[in-house]
């Protein structure tokens, strides 16, 4: 049994497999095979969700199995049951769990006591089902019918805004595992944490991220520019000082035109528009954000087949 919490509880054999099984559900979504047939998964929320939600759910029934909704405020755990005890009974009903939550010790917790897989739908410290489906996002644009780890390792990933975020540590553990560049540009105080550093150290990792105070020296040359939300939910009472700071890390119309002329813009939304990107990047023909959207869905799909052969 097997879990998903990192991008680095895969293999790169196991990431490529999932990639190439992403773009077979894709192509194939009306005859998908029913890898979870006959199972039940939960899905147990601790933050709102609408990508994730939907497309865990909407996925987990295609793949064949039911879907069951939970949210934290509606379960014994909110009341103060531990999670060792939920982790141990949820075990007992379902096939698996997929977490949303705010502290990533919630989902340590749940994987060190459940006997079913847990998969990471997000935490504070990382998103790894989102970062592996920009990775297929990419090499889909790039080559939609080979989609090869190699093809990222010779591009520039950039990543814009609060390098400190769950997102910008999905890429910075995502670039040492697999192996790419990735330059992550922000203000003082937004670099990225020690605990990101720690974790690749724990993994054995060599760090292959830079960092930079200069937009448009990280934007010079970019094969691909992406940003996240300057305020996440749970940091709204920092919204006008996080705002201010990050003010100069905009995604904007003179910003991209430092990138290649076919560079790639994400964003793995919901998006403020004016604030960390603007209207003319994110509707722009380089953007391929909705492509992002639908692709969490088959991408999310794969993780959890591939999460039955482990």
């Amino acid at each position: 049994m097997k879990h998903f919490n990192h991008i680095t509880d895969f293999s790169l054999e196991e990431i490529q497999a999932t990639l190439q099984r992403t773009r077979d559900f894709k192509l194939n979504r009306t005859n998908t095979p029913k890898t979870l047939e006959q199972q039940s998964w939960g899905l147990l929320f601790y933050k709102s969700s609408t990508r994730t939600r939907v497309s865990f759910e909407v996925g987990i029934q295609e793949l064949g199995a039911n879907a069951i909704v939970l949210n934290s405020q509606n379960t014994q755990i909110g009341r103060g049951e531990s999670i060792k005890d939920t982790a141990i009974v949820l075990s007992r009903y379902l096939h698996g769990l997929v977490i949303r939550a705010y502290d990533h010790s919630v989902i340590t917790e749940f994987a060190k006591h459940a006997s079913m897989p847990i998969v990471n739908g997000l935490t504070d410290f990382n998103h790894p089902c989102q970062v592996l489906t920009d990775i297929y996002s990419i090499l889909e644009r790039i080559d939609p019918e080979n989609v090869q780890l190699s093809t990222i390792q010779n591009k520039k990933i950039t990543f814009f805004g609060d390098t400190a975020s769950n997102m910008a540590n999905s890429w910075i553990i995502a670039a040492a595992h697999i192996g790419f560049d990735l330059v992550l540009a922000g203000p003082k105080g937004y670099e990225p944490t020690t605990q990101v550093l720690e974790k690749l150290k724990a993994e054995n990792l060599t760090p292959r991220h830079t960092f930079t105070n200069d937009p448009n020296e990280a934007a010079s040359q970019a094969d691909v520019i992406n940003t996240d939300v300057w305020v996440s939910m749970g940091d709204e009472a920092q919204s006008k000082e996080r705002k201010e700071a990050l003010a100069d890390f905009q995604v904007n119309e003179a910003l991209v035109t430092q990138a290649n002329k076919d560079f790639l813009f994400l964003h793995c939304l919901p998006a403020h528009i004016g604030e960390e990107v603007t209207e003319a990047v994110i509707e722009g023909t380089n953007s391929i954000v909705y492509d992002q959207a639908e692709n969490r869905l088959h991408t999310q799909k794969a993780i959890l087949a591939q999460l039955q052969l482990s």
